[in-house]
């Protein structure tokens, strides 16, 4: 098991950036696929992005694709999601989130899939 702890989120404008960092402690993070997820209000948890255990796969929605990375530093035991050109919409509580892994390539999109999770930290864009 590995504890999950979000911080980088804020108020913004629309066309701003941020970067949000998850730092992760109590396990092998480099064994982990990582993911972020967001919950905006009276909406269920969506995907947003994942990467793999060393970091070279990843995958967006298709929301996000282009506007946001999705990053990890094992050394560090930290993940990152580097948000920019955000939107109105985009305006939900962020979540990271882990699973560990066997194979170094899997990459997981489905919040099912991840046993472990963030408390989530806010992020709100406005127009």
């Amino acid at each position: 098991q590995v504890q999950l702890v979000e911080s980088g989120g804020g108020l913004v404008q629309a066309g701003g950036s941020l970067r949000l960092s998850c730092a992760a402690s109590g396990a092998s993070f480099s064994s982990y696929v990582m993911g972020w997820f967001r919950q905006a209000p009276g909406k269920e948890r969506e995907f947003v992005a994942t990467v793999s255990r060393s970091g070279t796969n990843t995958k967006y929605a298709a929301s996000v694709k282009g506007r946001f990375t999705i990053s990890r530093d094992n050394t560090k035991n930290t993940v990152y999601l580097q948000m920019n050109t955000l939107r109105p919409d985009d305006t939900a509580v962020y979540y990271c989130a882990a699973d560990q892994r066997l194979y170094y390539a899997i990459i997981l999109s489905n919040p099912h899939d991840y046993d472990d999770w963030g408390q989530g930290t806010q992020v709100t864009v406005s127009s």
